[in-house]
């Protein structure tokens, strides 16, 4: 049996899941950060290695799909509405929060959330961040008004959660808007 073996973009580490592919870069779980599989990946398949806690329990616990592929989790930010803004924007569903202030804007938010997650799937980040606050989380249980964002290298998605359910929204970061700035005609 060859030492590392990578079958459906998992990497296998004497035949223990050890990680799996994500375009041109390993994530790994540090349990298995050793010069051998190290070296593989890097030196024979030309591979950028990230090291990443919980990656062997994520992929142990079945996040693979109907066709073997690993789910790749995306990281996750809490956003909530600063304390300063205006109260009659908090804890209000979304056509009403639209309809009073406008589209959510990023100014009037600040991230109280910013990690890996066990999941992508955005009821159970609402279980999680009512019930199990993972550590470094410093809001107030998701509600009415906040905004998960989902996101990777490939880019990210913002939902304002809503009376009920989630509501996928267009949401920029201040440091995006920051750039666009306007341009004079001479």
């Amino acid at each position: 049996m060859e030492a590392v073996q990578i079958r459906n973009n998992r990497i296998l580490y004497y035949g223990n899941t050890a990680g799996y592919l994500s375009g041109e870069k390993a994530v790994v779980d540090p349990m298995f950060q050793i010069d051998e599989l190290k070296s593989y990946l890097t030196e024979k398949r030309g591979l950028e290695v990230e090291w990443r806690y919980g990656t062997f329990d994520h992929l142990a616990t079945g996040a693979i799909d109907q066709e073997g592929k690993v789910v790749l989790l995306k990281r996750c930010r809490v956003w909530q509405l600063a304390p300063e803004v205006d109260v009659m924007m908090k804890f209000i569903g979304y056509d009403a929060f639209k309809s009073h202030f406008g589209e959510p804007d990023s100014a009037s938010y600040q991230v109280v959330y910013d990690g890996e997650v066990e999941t992508n799937d955005l009821e159970a980040l609402y279980t999680k961040f009512n019930i199990d606050h993972p550590p470094g989380y410093q809001g107030h249980s998701l509600s009415m008004s906040d905004v998960l964002e989902l996101y990777d290298e490939n880019g990210c998605a913002f939902y304002y959660c809503d009376t009920c359910g989630f509501k996928e929204i267009s949401f920029q970061e201040p440091q995006q808007e920051q750039g666009q700035e306007p341009q004079m005609n001479l």
